[in-house]
């Protein structure tokens, strides 16, 4: 564990503006991970502070694609969606990815990006498809719905004690420093993580795959795109390979550009250079542009060996660092915090013992290791594009490779080829939506069945009530507003969901038991709270109408039983004991 010991006689120094003395948790990054930890610390009531060092949101973009299950646990967490799809690109805009030899060049090969062709199709399986958001419009949206940040203040150093963390902080702009009291942490400050750093937990896995330089440019490049539209831009001819980011095509623009730092200094990359690179990538000199931002970026592929130290916790790229290849960083972050601070709070509340707090680690690691492998594996797929391109040797021999190989037909083709192989690179519906907590103490309840079978694990999303999974979406009706089952999950409480009145009755005996430390516990009956109209969720739930599902407050199911039972306020009883209830 970090340093233990007493922290009775620390004593505030200085004091910064905007700070309490003792807070309940301590949020340590206002980046997307973090400001969704505070978004939903608040819907839960939980006293918190979020400290960012920088002054302002993020003025560069950087991750860009949210996934249907980030969207829908901002959705649950009463983000304002309406301002979200506003800000994203639209569908028509960013449906494909191409391979190019420049922007305005020839095109070598294309593939879907993740159904952006096709939304309607994701209909009867989430209420809110994956859709292309900077991060940065994604933050200034956030930060609207999040009242505990402090901007311009770092985190410095921290002693743990056994019932609470005091923190060290600091103002970035005076250098006036306070300490600051809470019974928790949540480290969600980035790949460098100074909270990681001073547990002492190493990371596992590559530091260094490859080095880029971000070149963020404001420019109107819809005349040069706008009949071949995406979101990803791969410029293939080696005098200026790299990545055309398209975040807003009509203002937006980042090129990523690979980057040797044993060869040349990334000062060398002036705003000058930079605008040349941009415009050579481009294919054309007539381009009006400004460079807003350069910076180095390095791509990894990391985990931490643990999630945590006692009352601290690493969420987001503290956690792990993936390969951009699958866009998984910022989306597996917010599923992070999303499986913690319910934790947090039915620990804070009393209903769940302390020993919950482990399933964070427990259930999180083995789907951030997934995804890390499944970003690398894209990462080194595409390989195969460069090298059917031409790519070898010297500079001089990939032009020469490269010349050859797009003047045949047959150069063509096993280009076109090796760029169509990496179609499940940009269509992970499965990854997305079909990860699974294994059973555990407090969490899940095996009930013995086995996961349902796909064809690809990473591209095909089976809905399933099986528990470890979440909830299947199906649009239902309640008080005549069509809503997703997903709707039906109050945050703090677990969902008793049933068809039969048995178990919605067993389910509210719990339920009105005011003033007992039980699990907190809502029944919704299908026929009665809700309609299924045209049998949506019967066709997803996997049973007929006599069985019940008990749904976590994070929507993914703790427990299921497909049939009644002769006792059945028993059976429910004895399930609620094991997921932690003192009745």
């Amino acid at each position: 564990m970090a340093t233990t010991e007493s922290v009775v006689d620390v004593e505030r120094v200085d004091g910064l503006d905007g700070l309490p003395e003792r807070t309940t948790v301590l949020v340590v990054g206002g980046g997307p991970v973090g400001l969704a930890a505070s978004v939903l610390l608040a819907l839960h009531g939980i006293d918190h502070v979020v400290v960012e060092r920088r002054s302002d949101v993020q003025s560069a973009p950087a991750a860009h694609v949210i996934s249907a299950r980030t969207f829908e646990i901002l959705r649950s967490a009463g983000v304002d969606m309406d301002r979200i799809l506003a800000a994203c690109q639209p569908p028509d805009e960013g449906a494909w990815v191409r391979w190019v030899t420049t922007l305005v060049g020839d095109e070598l090969g294309r593939v879907p990006f993740e159904m952006q062709d096709r939304l309607h199709e994701l209909d009867d399986v989430t209420p809110t498809p994956l859709r292309n958001l900077s991060q940065h419009r994604l933050e200034a949206i956030l930060r609207d719905h999040v009242t505990g940040l402090v901007d311009g203040v770092e985190w410095v150093a921290g002693i743990q004690g056994p019932d609470e963390v005091i923190s060290t902080l600091r103002d970035v702009a005076t250098g006036a420093t306070a300490v600051l009291s809470s019974r928790y942490v949540i480290a969600a400050d980035g790949a460098g993580s100074r909270v990681r750093a001073w547990l002492g937990i190493p990371m596992e896995g590559p530091d260094v795959l490859q080095s880029f330089v971000m070149i963020h440019a404001t420019a109107d490049l819809r005349h040069l795109v706008g009949d071949r539209p995406a979101t990803l831009y791969w410029v293939m001819d080696p005098d200026v390979r790299g990545v055309f980011v398209a975040h807003d095509m009509a203002s937006t623009w980042v090129f990523m550009k690979e980057w040797d730092p044993d060869v040349e200094e990334f000062g060398s990359f002036t705003q000058q250079r930079c605008a040349a690179l941009f415009r050579a990538a481009a294919g054309t000199d007539d381009l009006d542009l400004v460079i807003d931002n350069v910076r180095p970026w390095r791509m990894t592929c990391q985990i931490a060996e643990r999630y945590g130290d006692g009352r601290v916790f690493l969420v987001g790229d503290a956690a792990h660092r993936f390969p951009p290849t699958g866009g998984l960083g910022l989306n597996t972050g917010v599923a992070d915090v999303h499986n913690l601070v319910w934790k947090l709070a039915a620990t804070e509340r009393g209903w769940a013992p302390a020993g919950l707090l482990a399933t964070y680690a427990a259930e999180r690691r083995p789907v951030a290791v997934h995804n890390a492998d499944k970003s690398l594996d894209n990462a080194m797929r595409m390989i195969d594009v460069f090298v059917a391109c031409g790519e070898g040797g010297t500079l001089e021999e990939s032009r020469a490779n490269f010349a050859v190989a797009v003047a045949s037909a047959e150069g063509r083709a096993a280009i076109t080829a090796a760029a169509e192989a990496q179609d499940e690179h940009f269509d992970m519906l499965g990854l997305q939506l079909g990860f699974s907590y294994p059973p555990g103490e407090g969490t899940v309840v095996d009930d013995g069945t086995s996961p349902v079978e796909v064809a690809n694990v990473v591209r095909q999303y089976a809905p399933s009530t099986r528990p470890g999974g979440r909830l299947p979406h199906a649009w239902v009706t309640r008080d005549g507003v069509r809503i997703s089952t997903l709707d039906l999950v109050d945050p703090s409480r677990y969902l008793l969901l049933t068809s039969s009145p048995v178990w919605a009755g067993a389910g509210e005996q719990f339920g009105e038991r005011p003033g007992e430390m039980a699990v907190p516990l809502s029944v919704v009956l299908m026929g009665r709270d809700v309609l299924d109209a045209d049998g949506s969720w019967h066709k997803v739930s996997g049973f007929g109408d006599e069985g019940a599902i008990l749904v976590r407050p994070d929507q993914h199911v703790a427990w299921r039983i497909p049939t009644g039972a002769s006792d059945p306020a028993a059976v429910l009883g004895a399930v609620l004991d094991e997921l932690g209830g003192d009745r």
